[in-house]
């Protein structure tokens, strides 16, 4: 009994994270990319296998329960895990009694959604996904008992666990809905992939996580705590919807298959640099947390994330914008051309939209959940008259409409949430403004080598796809570096980004 309330106890001190916080964290970040690569790169097989043998409207008409399935799902995930993490103090009790309102508010969301799927079937006009609404309404249910256990590991930067949870939980998923696909029920393949990955992951947090909750309690402090994860969830729903809305209006307006086409585009334009940030924002979100007494480390430690995530995602961005067609027909098929020709109008916003959203970083390490709920309100707003304006010209207008919005609203983003730290306009373009032009030039000299130039551009277009991705691929990301060793006139952007890589490797 002795050794099981010392290890209940180790869960809630935090004073040893505090030592040599700056290894924890590279060797958290380290960890995170890498097992983030391995559920990548599992992912995008299951996306090549289940395309080849799926059509756009079976992943169109998953879509359309899951934009709204997604954003309870989250609930408690987006809110009470934050409020855990940043807290500087928590005991059992406290976290006991989150659990027992956290599994309360989901059991009731859960029963909700169950409630109003026969409405979304109406609202699409497509009777066949009131179904798949009452199963997606399980996940809720699995995260409602998950999430203290997840932001517990978190807390503690147990960085390893959590890569087991989401490595496992991908495999998992993944394996299922290949063998359901196989078996010929199409959108359910689709279906149990969603469903089994929050199951899974369920299971594991509490399999690596051996706190168990108690019974909940009166008057221990949570009522602050529950009214931070509140006002972070109701930004998390406006960021949600900034995310989602355009797929709302694409199934609403032109149908499943537009949707599909759009949702595939989407999400292999957002998989990859999701691999990047929400690993790293577990790991800075963690650390800024312990870092907000310090300003001067705090803008230090934010200012050299953001400058290695700057390096390396302008870069994609002009790659995949250049090279977005010819990806997805190698790793779709043919009958993904529509989503090609939308991948390639999502490219330019990569680079901006992995920046955008480290301002969450920003408001929550400081806790100021309200400060970010109020940019959210501004930042929907926004969006919402952006896809309004490209939504006559079709699921591609939608997606120009995305990419722009990022442009537009990213410094006054980061400038607003920044400011209790005196982050300015020169502290942001210092960081990251000679990498986006060393992306620009060297994507508009890339893209006038191979579709422009006579020689050259007869040279690419008789290479087949793959070798032609290859090559111009390549080619970019050289001239990217040679514009960025020019702008900075010194080699040591490039050397302090194979020294972290270095780092993360070893201490990994």
């Amino acid at each position: 009994m002795r050794d099981y309330k010392t290890k209940q106890c180790e869960y809630f001190a935090s004073e040893h994270l505090s030592t040599d916080l700056k290894s924890r964290a590279v060797r958290g970040a380290g960890i995170t990319v890498f097992s983030q690569t391995l559920v990548y790169a599992v992912q995008t097989i299951s996306t090549i296998v289940l395309a080849r043998l799926l059509t756009p409207n079976d992943f169109g008409m998953v879509a359309m329960v899951t934009v709204f399935s997604m954003l309870l799902i989250n609930f408690g995930v987006n809110g009470f895990t934050e409020a855990i993490v940043q807290q500087k103090e928590i005991n059992h009790g406290q976290l006991s009694t989150l659990f027992w309102v956290n599994l309360a508010m989901n059991t009731i969301i859960a029963v909700i959604f169950m409630a109003i799927s026969p409405f979304i079937a109406r609202f699409y006009r497509e009777p066949r996904i009131e179904l798949v609404g009452i199963v997606m309404a399980v996940p809720i249910l699995f995260t409602g008992l998950s999430t203290e256990h997840a932001a517990l590991l978190r807390r503690n930067m147990k960085f390893h666990r959590i890569a087991a949870i989401d490595i496992g939980a991908s495999v998992i998923s993944v394996s299922i809905a290949i063998a359901m696909a196989f078996g010929g029920l199409e959108y359910w393949a689709v279906v149990s992939r969603q469903v089994i990955v929050f199951i899974s992951s369920a299971v594991g947090a509490w399999i690596l996580c051996r706190w168990r909750p108690g019974l909940p309690r009166l008057g221990v402090g949570v009522i602050p705590m529950v009214r931070f994860a509140l006002n972070t969830y109701a930004n998390f729903c406006l960021t949600y919807f900034n995310r989602n809305v355009d797929k709302i209006l694409i199934g609403k307006y032109y149908g499943p298959e537009s949707l599909g086409n759009y949702d595939r585009a989407y999400h292999l334009s957002s998989l990859l640099p999701n691999q990047l940030t929400m690993p790293l924002a577990n790991v800075a979100f963690a650390t800024l947390s312990r870092l907000r007494d310090e300003p001067e480390k705090y803008r230090y430690y934010y200012g050299r994330v953001i400058s290695t995530l700057a390096f390396i995602s302008f870069p994609l961005s002009a790659v995949l914008t250049i090279e977005g067609k010819d990806l997805i027909l190698l790793i779709l098929g043919s009958q993904w051309e529509g989503a090609g020709v939308i991948f390639t109008a999502l490219g330019p916003g990569i680079g901006m939209t992995v920046l955008y959203s480290t301002h969450g970083w920003l408001h929550i390490s400081l806790g100021r959940a309200d400060r970010w709920l109020h940019w959210g309100i501004i930042a929907f707003i926004a969006t919402v008259i952006f896809y309004l304006m490209g939504l006559p010209f079709g699921a591609l207008g939608v997606a120009i409409a995305y990419s722009g919005t990022y442009y537009i609203l990213i410094i006054p983003a980061l400038i607003y949430a920044g400011k209790p730290m005196k982050l300015n306009y020169s502290f942001f373009w210092r960081a990251m403004g000679k990498y986006f032009l060393s992306a620009v030039a060297a994507g508009c000299v890339c893209w006038y080598i191979t579709n422009c130039l006579n020689y050259t551009s007869n040279f690419f277009a008789e290479l087949n796809t793959l070798l032609r991705i290859i090559v111009s691929s390549v080619l970019c990301v050289i001239t990217y570096v040679l514009f960025v060793v020019s702008f900075y006139r010194s080699i040591d952007p490039v050397l302090q980004l194979l020294t972290l890589f270095r780092e993360m490797i070893s201490k990994s």
